[in-house]
């Protein structure tokens, strides 16, 4: 591409001027979300124990293989082997290091980055800064040609993207200038996101939407088998890899729905890597010889999301507060989730700045449920349907469980709990419509900045003209809804508080800004605030490298194995 200027705006874009199938048979690994396999690897031994294949165990298949296409962390895990972020994270660590940009700054409204030269994508095609204006545009401008559609795109594109970037200025193959629409403190952390990765401008031209199973990045690994059918991801090392690793030849994700049969395969040595652990894997785990429970402080959340917008009943605050007496959360904690995860009171995890540590978990408290049912009108009770994931998730490692302990805890004040259990990636696509009475879900992290799940999470992202005076939520039919925000609350006085604090870049001012939306958060409760979790690994001793991730990750480029 020849050399020149290019200026890429949301409201104006100028055009620019120059510048076969191999699985891994687990034998006795059909968990809920498995069909196993009888392949030619893993059980049958003639590739256990190879040196030059690293094989991942999860609890849920990835849906899709573009980021673009989806919130889940099970596709993140993919992707983030494929693709590369133009700022990293440090491995382990919340602190920003360089990615595909070899430099950075944030200034006021204006971020500038000098990218990498000589990184080329899997294709062969050399990465510049054109790549990254593609896979903008394609993320967010419904003008560009090869825009993927209102229907594919996730919630990622204007929270990450979408609604702080004005123009983009494109000075030769490997200078990007971009103006923000304001200020907007978390901006760096955003470019190190998984759903900010930089696909291929001439994949994106071949393969359009196909990319979901076509993916095509910069990354240590790159795609060599999708297997839905077997529900496998299998990953080659991309032998041109601009950096460290990647230390193994090949990687394959295998999906094992259920905890302990996950944890068994670790012990037998068909898996050498496995998450998605609860009480008692963990413990299984623990209790091995040759593998190790790796274990570190999580930055997530797990809730209960009431859709206020639905159901009425939830849109008295009473009846909210009153659930959230009802459900004895620190049983939860304490017997289902035991010793993984403490009770939450907020939506901030204690280790994110504004966090509001004046603030305590709603107390088991039938008594005073039954009272605030009363109050609200619904002392003889009503009943709703609890929309559930089937899959352990690292901040509700049994759900299933989690959601008879709900339903027994409300039937005790005369509340109806229909549990409706799915698996994972269609359970997404129906609480995102918002079809749900409650849902359960959680989240992790993406950047470690409070603004990932205050504003993500729990701001409607509308524009005024969507919303009604003294109502405090809003229709999921709203044009522009935050569908990542699974109870549509919509309250003024917090949505004011956390566009504040985007804007403020003094960290004493934000914190004070986040604990008054925290207080708000917790007393208005449009979630019932179930934990944070910490994050639980099993790891094989011949694993060697392995760095255990709260943000980002898994950095399998990193890992060898003896």
């Amino acid at each position: 591409m020849s050399s020149g200027d290019t200026d890429v705006s949301r409201r104006k874009f100028l055009g620019a001027a120059g510048g076969a199938a191999v699985t891994v048979g687990l034998a006795g690994c059909s968990g809920n979300d498995s069909n196993g396999s009888d392949g030619s690897d893993g059980a049958d031994g003639s590739d256990g124990g190879d040196s030059s294949l690293l094989r991942y165990g999860r609890g849920s298949h990835s849906a899709t293989l573009d980021f673009q296409n989806s919130t889940s962390g099970e596709v993140a895990k993919v992707t983030e082997q494929i693709y590369d972020t133009l700022v990293n994270f440090e491995p382990g660590e919340s602190t920003l290091t360089d990615g595909l940009a070899s430099d950075y700054t944030l200034e006021g409204e204006t971020a500038s980055l000098t990218l990498k030269e000589g990184v080329t994508f899997h294709n062969g095609e050399e990465f510049t800064a054109q790549d990254f204006v593609a896979t903008y545009r394609r993320f967010v401008d419904s003008e560009y040609e090869n825009y993927a559609g209102d229907d594919y795109v996730s919630a990622y594109g204007p929270f990450t993207l979408g609604s702080w970037i004005d123009e983009i200025q494109v000075d030769g193959d490997y200078e990007l200038t971009i103006q923000l629409t304001q200020t907007y403190a978390p901006f760096l952390r955003n470019l190190a996101m998984f759903a900010a990765a930089v696909h291929s401008e001439a994949a994106i031209e071949e393969y359009g939407t196909d990319l979901s199973e076509n993916a095509v990045g910069t990354g240590a690994f790159e795609l060599d088998t999708l297997d839905d059918s077997n529900e496998q991801v299998r990953l080659t090392a991309y032998d041109d890899y601009w950096g460290d690793g990647p230390e193994v030849d090949e990687v394959v994700f295998v999906t094992v729905g259920e905890n302990s049969t996950r944890a068994q395969s670790l012990a037998s040595g068909e898996l050498d890597i496995i998450d998605g652990l609860g009480a008692q894997s963990s413990q299984q785990v623990e209790g091995t010889d040759g593998v190790e429970l790796v274990r570190t402080e999580g930055i997530n959340i797990g809730y209960m999301a009431f859709n206020i917008a639905e159901v009425e009943e939830f849109q008295d605050r009473r009846v909210r507060q009153a659930v959230s007496h009802a459900i004895n959360t620190e049983a939860i904690v304490n017997q289902i989730y035991s010793g993984f995860a403490t009770e939450a009171s907020q939506p901030l995890p204690p280790n994110v700045m504004g966090h509001n540590d004046d603030l305590d978990p709603y107390a088991y408290d039938p008594e005073q449920a039954q009272t605030l049912l009363e109050e609200a009108g619904y002392g003889d009770g009503f009943s709703f349907e609890l929309a559930t994931f089937q899959n352990p998730r690292g901040y509700n490692p049994s759900p299933i469980q989690t959601a008879e302990t709900v339903a027994s805890n409300l039937s005790e004040v005369g509340i109806e709990v229909e549990i409706n259990q799915q698996s994972f990636a269609p359970f997404l696509e129906y609480t995102a419509q918002g079809r749900h009475d409650a849902c359960f879900l959680g989240w992790y992290t993406d950047n470690a900045d409070p603004d990932n799940f205050a504003y993500v999470l729990l701001h409607p992202q509308v524009e005024d003209s969507e919303l009604t005076d003294g109502q405090d939520w809003v229709s999921f039919d709203a044009e522009g809804y935050n569908t990542s925000n699974r109870s549509a609350w919509a309250n003024s006085e917090y949505m004011s508080l956390v566009e504040e604090s985007q804007q403020t870049t003094t960290e004493s001012d934000r914190v004070e800004l986040y604990n008054e939306a925290m207080e708000i958060a917790h007393d208005e409760a449009p979630w019932v605030y179930l934990d944070y979790a910490e994050e639980l690994r099993g790891v094989a001793d011949r694993v060697s490298g392995f760095q255990i991730a709260a943000i980002s990750g898994p950095y399998l480029n990193l890992v060898s194995l003896e």
